[in-house]
């Protein structure tokens, strides 16, 4: 099968276009803009609607109208915008609404800048928004997981009327990798009863709505989200493990952070020090038991993240004081090395390696 060379905001856009996505509603912010660029053009090619809205909260609004609808739709933002869209992912989370949400994140707080960042962990899987929901957060590494992802992000959204998260940064976002793209096919999607689509034969109509006055039934609707959730954290479950057998030093890191400490890995196993790597790739649900596990034999974790230090805290709770957790970051838009990273790992080795 040939391979083309794609960006990694590209191939954002190429995957949701594969995976039967035909609306697009969003607004440019560096360093995603080359996403709804991309869209701009492959829209109207496959018979699909781009709308550039006026704002971040425009089109987070017109996601949740085609929601609605039933329609596969997704927005995608960096870090700023984001912030701007949480009242309508709240919205969403309380109609049960199932949509793709991109954030391709930048330094942070406030407008930081257009360097990439993972300080929006908190935001993506704590629910970023008010009230009690959760998203389920997808962290790629690689512009090729990134085109097989977003197949999967539709998907659950749709089986688990959710909202999905993929989650990313300014690096994954510019990189240029070879991808496969396979042949375009069509998408087989699962019937939504629910939807806003007129009455069709019904004697009733469906009535999309998150407001719920009563407080028994909004406490009610909390019970049944949860439920839902308690499911997706049983069977949605996904990380990779890399060189984890007898390893002694735990790494975890996700998206770019990963890759890195991949490299680091190779480089401390070559000087003899039994490093390995655990790369979460949902990041909700977090992939607690394979952490608990590695604890049982590691003598340290080290969480790496370019932030300063959100995930650590989920290690920190999926260790549960097995052995100690360590953390390294780098914050603002700076991005750790791997001579950074191994460093921190001979240290924790006794400093003796070399």
């Amino acid at each position: 099968m040939s391979k083309v060379l794609m960006k990694g905001n590209e191939a954002i856009g190429e995957g949701a276009i594969r995976a039967g996505c035909r609306h697009f509603f969003g607004y440019p912010i560096t360093p995603q803009s080359e996403l709804p660029h991309y869209l701009a053009k492959r829209m109207p090619e496959v018979g699909g609607v781009f709308l550039q809205a006026e704002s971040e909260v425009s089109s987070i609004n017109m996601v949740y109208g085609a929601a609605g609808s039933g329609v596969r739709v997704m927005t995608s933002s960096s870090s700023p915008g984001l912030s701007l869209m949480q009242e309508g992912i709240s919205y969403m989370a309380g109609a049960e609404l199932p949509c793709v949400i991109v954030n391709v994140m930048r330094g942070g707080p406030g407008l930081g800048n257009i360097a990439p960042s993972q300080s929006d962990y908190f935001q993506a899987t704590k629910g970023g928004g008010h009230g009690d929901y959760k998203l389920i957060t997808l962290a790629p590494a690689s512009v090729q997981e990134i085109i097989d992802m977003m197949a999967k992000a539709f998907d659950l959204a749709d089986q688990y009327r959710t909202q999905v998260m993929v989650l990313g940064d300014g690096v994954l976002g510019q990189m240029m990798e070879p991808v496969e793209l396979g042949e375009m096919k069509e998408v087989e999607q699962l019937p939504k009863p629910w939807a806003a689509t007129g009455l069709r034969g019904r004697s009733e109509r469906n009535i999309i709505n998150s407001l719920y006055i009563v407080p028994e039934v909004c406490e009610e609707l909390n019970q049944k989200l949860f439920a839902k959730y308690a499911e997706i954290a049983a069977k949605e479950k996904l990380w990779e493990e890399y060189q984890l057998a007898e390893a002694e030093i735990v790494l975890v890191a996700y998206g770019t952070a990963a890759r890195i400490c991949k490299a680091a890995v190779e480089k401390a196993r070559a000087n003899g020090i039994k490093a390995g790597l655990i790369r979460p790739i949902t990041l909700w649900p977090f992939p607690t038991e394979v952490m608990a596990q590695a604890a049982i034999t590691a003598k340290e974790f080290l969480t790496v993240e370019m932030s300063m230090g959100q995930m650590v805290e989920d290690v920190r709770l999926a260790v549960n004081g097995a052995c100690p957790v360590h953390f390294y970051g780098r914050t603002g838009g700076m991005v750790p090395t791997v001579t950074d990273v191994l460093t921190e790992i001979e240290k924790l080795a006794g400093g003796d390696q070399q």
